[in-house]
Parts: C-alpha cells; sequence; structure tokens
C-alpha cells in the first residue's frame, strides 16, 4: 500500500494521486500542509527535510519531489507504455516533465497566485501582465508540440508527461484570464477529461 502525505488540493499531491489511478495503484493519502497538519513539524521533516509536499511511504521505502515519485511509481508499476524503456523514447518524455516543472510552472506562478489565488503578495500589475504574457508563450509552444505530436504530449499514446503537463494545462483553463483559440490544445484538454484519473484528481470532478 503506497501512502501519500500532502493535502488533495496540491497540484503535485495531484500528480501522484493521478498517477495512482492510471496504474490502479492502492493508496492511502495523509493531510500534511497549508490548513493541514504542518510540514514544519518534526515527523514530517524527518521524510523531507524541505518540508514540502508530496512525499510518498512504499513500505519502508520514503521518496519526495513530484516529478521523482511518479517516475518512481511509473518504472516500478508501469509498462514500457507509460513510461517507455527505449531509451530515445524515455528521454521524450521526461523532457517534458522537466519542461513543466521548470520553464511552463516559473511561467504561470505569479498570475496564478495574484488572479485565482488573490494572494496580497502577488498584486503588481506588470508583473502579473507579464507572468500571463509568459504563461501565454508557453501555452503556445505547447500548442505547437501537441500539432506536431497528435492526441498527447509524446505522440499517441498517453505518457507519464501528460500527467504533469495535463495539470498544468487545468490550471490555465482554470485561471480567469484572456484564453487565445488553441485548437490542438483545446482538443488535448478535452481528450484528457475522457480519463477517470484526470477528472478525479486533475479536474476534482469540476466540469
Amino acid at each position: 500500500m503506497i501512502t501519500i502525505l500532502g493535502k488533495a488540493g496540491s497540484i503535485n499531491v495531484r500528480k501522484v494521486l493521478w498517477t495512482c489511478a492510471e496504474l490502479a495503484l492502492p493508496f492511502e493519502r495523509e493531510d500534511w500542509g497549508s490548513g493541514f497538519r504542518p510540514t514544519e513539524d518534526p515527523e514530517f521533516l524527518a521524510l523531507n527535510p524541505n518540508a514540502l509536499v508530496p512525499v510518498i511511504r512504499d513500505g519502508d521505502f520514503v521518496l519526495w519531489e513530484s516529478n521523482t515519485i511518479i517516475r518512481y511509481l511509473a518504472n516500478r508499476y508501469g509498462d514500457a507504455a507509460f513510461y517507455p524503456l527505449d531509451p530515445q523514447a524515455r528521454a521524450g518524455v521526461d523532457q517534458w516533465l522537466d519542461w513543466q516543472a521548470t520553464n511552463l510552472n516559473n511561467s504561470w506562478s505569479y498570475a496564478f497566485m495574484a488572479l485565482a489565488r488573490h494572494s496580497p503578495a502577488h498584486t503588481d500589475a506588470q508583473q502579473i501582465a507579464a507572468s500571463v504574457a509568459n504563461w501565454e508563450k508557453h501555452m503556445r509552444i505547447l500548442e505547437q508540440r501537441l500539432q506536431q505530436a497528435g492526441s498527447y504530449v509524446c505522440g499517441a499514446q498517453f505518457t507519464l508527461a501528460d500527467i504533469a503537463i495535463g495539470l498544468s494545462v487545468q490550471r490555465w483553463f482554470a485561471t480567469p484570464l484572456a484564453h487565445p483559440d488553441l485548437p490542438a490544445l483545446n482538443a488535448y484538454y478535452a481528450r484528457l477529461s475522457e480519463r477517470e484519473g484526470f477528472m478525479l484528481f486533475g479536474r476534482n470532478g469540476m466540469p
């Protein structure tokens, strides 16, 4: 039984939850993070000194960092279609996982905190506008990729990369801002929404 430590609303926890759903892995989840048990608690810090969710326990094995966790789960419990064994195909999946965790996440963080979370620390109009523009730039990169690749980020097959990318796409559509017409991205979002795991943990049951 996998134990997932982290609140269900965290985008990084949702990566792990959705991965477990795709792999039909049973799990237990403990609420940790803002509004729940504090991650500065010594019990949590003993598992992850960074005081960040998610953390998993798989028996006696403990692991943190969301993309590392989902790679581990795919390696241990998945198949070659979900996370390819071929070095070049796997590198393609890893490329988009890393792009989501770095370039894409950094583009939307300020705008999301301002427009969706209404954070009092994110009210600078120029920074909001710059973040929105940067976010749109990266979504256009994804649009171009989907036009080239087809159904999913790495081609015709749903892979681990679509979990990380799909959650960021959900955040894009859920944030109140002007969304340009990106037909491949729209079709991709609709395609992901046919997956039970995405509806449960990507869109959290929301239409």
